[in-house]
């Protein structure tokens, strides 16, 4: 009698293994944690945990083939960020955990003071920055972070909320337009709302170029003079311009859907004063603890989040807010 041996699922064993082995090592978990607020270089995260360029790049791959980083390319620097866990894949519940675990740990005092020294540097780097392009910033505003640098990531965050095919999206100060082709790809039908009718013709120049025969665009103050709701309400750089973000946050959150979402892109807290004048910006970025005290005062629950580190100095956060399904907002 022959008895063959079981067979093994050789590409999914490999893939909890590789997870598994990227998870076990010190370094790479501080390396984890260490990514949870913020994107680096390999050279940054080389100065930060104190060893060579190529050990860390070592480190990386292994954290990369795992797919528990992802990269972005800015020119000829890659920043390194944290993937986005997906409970749907093998191995997602997995990676959830090992990144809830790797949260819960304290980087050594010596670790985050070079964290400090990167982000000290880092201002410094974004100050020379303005001071060489000043005069590009008084005529393209969105030069400290423009759509391409975050693009990807919050892409990765949209993808990952899987909208159903019918859903509907809204998006607040849509500028000239360019992150509207994306949305129209990704839902049924999708608004845009301005105050601006110079930047509102921008983006119907785009839809028109761009064939995007599902989107509706409409001269309007998304604060009070329209009650458009949708499954996802996206604001890419937009609450930087209120006076008051706690209370815009709070109305804006009025055109989400019950169970629907809320994805904000904006810069991180900084003390570039200089981008007041250059920008018109109000607020000099935000805090992330900020954002997510007033999404829930809003009724929102806060989820995934990214962050985007830039060349320039800035910082980016990419982040998902929920309504409760059945939850009713009150306008």
């Amino acid at each position: 009698m022959n008895l063959r041996a079981p067979s093994t699922q050789h590409q999914q064993s490999d893939e909890l293994a590789a997870l598994c082995k990227a998870g076990g090592d010190p370094l790479r978990l501080n390396v984890l944690r260490a990514l949870a607020n913020d994107s680096y270089g390999v050279l940054e995260l080389a100065q930060i945990f104190a060893t060579g360029q190529s050990g860390m790049s070592h480190h990386l791959k292994v954290l990369a083939q795992a797919e528990l980083v992802a990269t972005r390319r800015e020119g000829n620097a890659i920043f390194y960020r944290r993937a986005l866990p997906d409970p749907l894949r093998l191995g997602g519940r997995l990676h959830s955990a090992l990144l809830d675990e790797a949260d819960s740990l304290s980087l050594p005092d010596d670790v985050q003071a070079r964290i400090a020294q990167v982000q000290q540097r880092r201002a410094a780097t974004s100050q020379d920055f303005f001071l060489r392009v000043e005069e590009k910033f008084r005529a393209q505003q969105d030069l400290i972070a423009g759509l391409p640098q975050y693009r990807e990531s919050l892409l990765a965050l949209l993808d990952k909320l899987s909208f159903d095919e019918q859903a509907s999206a809204l998006e607040v100060g849509p500028g000239d337009g360019e992150f509207l082709p994306e949305l129209a790809r990704r839902f049924a039908h999708v608004t845009a709302l301005d105050n601006s009718p110079t930047m509102l013709e921008l983006a119907r120049q785009l839809c028109l170029r761009k064939g995007l025969d599902n989107v509706t665009l409409q001269l309007a103050d998304a604060l009070s003079a329209t009650q458009e709701q949708a499954d996802c309400v996206v604001l890419n750089m937009v609450l930087h311009h209120f006076d008051d973000p706690a209370l815009a946050l709070r109305l804006l959150a009025g055109h989400v859907k019950a169970g629907g979402s809320l994805l904000v892109t904006e810069l991180c807290s900084h003390d570039q004063h200089w981008a007041r004048d250059a920008c018109g910006d109000l607020w000099l970025g935000f805090e992330q603890d900020d954002l997510a005290t007033w999404a829930r005062t809003a009724g929102l629950t806060p989820e995934d989040s990214l962050y985007v580190g830039l060349r320039n100095g800035f910082q980016i956060q990419v982040r998902h807010f929920q309504r409760p399904a059945g939850d009713i907002h009150p306008r």
